[in-house]
């Protein structure tokens, strides 16, 4: 039976989301914690060398706006800038960012060179952390998502009615048909269409969970106690990570079912990620 009513952190988690969904952040962000000191502008331009100067500047500005970066002038010519404390403890938020993007998200097939064989394009963990963003922060997608976990199957008027009261069923079509195409949920047709999550809906679960710790400012530790989305997900057998290389970053699994999203075109990887690896290997284009 569904608990009495969803857990009130909903709106801190989306809130959360509107602060990290607009785009480079995730880069932004994961390229300062792969340093073990704040960087001087310059150097935060060598390693996002796709971004102009009137994207760099305003996304560093909105960042330290959110309490995420710290801009330091230590002189009039010697500024720099890294991850706030706060910044710093988002990270097994973007983990399980990039961990969900990799394993769930589509990737086009490529020629390997080496075995001639097509495999799976290999993502930076921050264009898979970018791209999982961009799925769940479009219009009602975390409310619906986060009712229909709490829920279970629902009608569309039920949802409606518990998602967002005063709202009519006809407001949600929209975004319930891009949760549908977005592979996240699946409709059931009989007497009444019964909607529910996927199983790449459910295995959002440790991503929501991380985001309501962060969000609320709760031990990462306690997040497997979650109300809506606490119960784990089964271990999977270990396997090799293809393509984040991140310290927290999860392999992907190739029997998950892939989310129908195709991801907009990384820029060219220009920085090791310590630990482990932030980008896939360096190259002097674009990586798509």
């Amino acid at each position: 039976m569904a608990a009495a009513r969803p857990s009130a952190d909903l709106p801190r988690v989306a809130e959360a989301l509107e602060m990290l969904a607009p785009r480079w952040s995730a880069w932004v962000l994961m390229t300062l914690a792969a340093q073990s000191e704040p960087l001087r502008y310059s150097a935060v331009k060598g390693h996002l060398p796709w971004l102009a100067d009137g994207q760099l500047h305003p996304k560093l500005r909105a960042l330290g706006e959110a309490g995420l970066v710290e801009r330091t002038a230590h002189s009039r010519m010697h500024v720099t800038y890294g991850l706030t404390g706060r910044g710093r403890e988002l990270q097994p938020v973007l983990a399980a960012l990039a961990a969900w993007g990799d394993t769930y998200l589509e990737k086009d097939l490529v020629l390997n060179r080496t075995t001639g064989k097509e495999e799976q394009e290999r993502i930076p963990a921050a264009q898979n952390a970018e791209d999982t963003l961009a799925v769940l922060s479009h219009r009602y997608a975390t409310v619906l998502l986060w009712t229909l976990k709490w829920r279970g199957p629902s009608t569309m008027a039920a949802l409606s009615t518990q998602a967002i009261p005063g709202l009519g069923p006809s407001t949600l079509y929209g975004p319930i048909r891009r949760l549908i195409d977005d592979g996240l949920v699946a409709v059931t047709r009989g007497d009444e269409a019964v909607l529910q999550l996927t199983a790449p809906g459910q295995a959002l679960a440790p991503l929501y969970r991380a985001l309501s710790a962060w969000a609320t400012g709760r031990p990462f530790t306690d997040a497997d106690r979650h109300p809506v989305w606490g119960a784990p997900a089964p271990a999977a057998a270990p396997a090799v990570a293809r393509s984040g290389q991140w310290a927290a970053h999860q392999a992907r699994h190739k029997t998950a079912p892939a989310v129908s999203v195709r991801q907009a075109p990384a820029p060219a990887p220009a920085l090791g990620w310590r630990p482990a690896d932030l980008f896939s290997t360096p190259t002097g284009g674009p990586s798509r």
